[in-house]
């Protein structure tokens, strides 16, 4: 009898996962995750409680990219893993002298997308 291939993790728990870490690591409150994911607070709960079962939708995997590009770009343009993970919190001229935490939580993905275009450009 022929056993069934294991699959691994979905996109979207995989994603999910990486994104928890994340959050965790810039200190965003379960508000600021909701509106990063672009989620409602039931479904985020639910996500959250149950990450293999999860089922996203285009805009919600498109948010985790820019959110996962965004991590990237910031631990290659500062090696020290605390000045990248506060970096998000410092105020920035380039953004009218408010900190990054504030496109980065808008809840808009336009913004999500600025921010990762910007340090991609930083990075070159």
């Amino acid at each position: 009898m022929k056993q069934a291939a294991q699959q691994g993790p979905s996109l979207a728990e995989s994603g999910l996962r990486s994104f928890e870490v994340i959050a965790d690591r810039w200190r965003l409150s379960p508000r600021e995750r909701e509106r990063v994911l672009g989620l409602p607070r039931s479904t985020y709960a639910r996500l959250r409680a149950k990450p293999e079962r999860a089922q996203l939708d285009r805009n919600a995997l498109e948010r985790l990219s820019h959110v996962l590009g965004i991590y990237k770009a910031l631990h290659v343009l500062f090696p020290d893993a605390q000045r990248a993970d506060t970096w998000i919190d410092r105020p920035s001229l380039d953004f009218g002298g408010q900190p990054a935490r504030e496109r980065l939580t808008s809840g808009l993905v336009a913004d999500l997308a600025y921010l990762r275009h910007y340090l991609d450009v930083a990075r070159g």
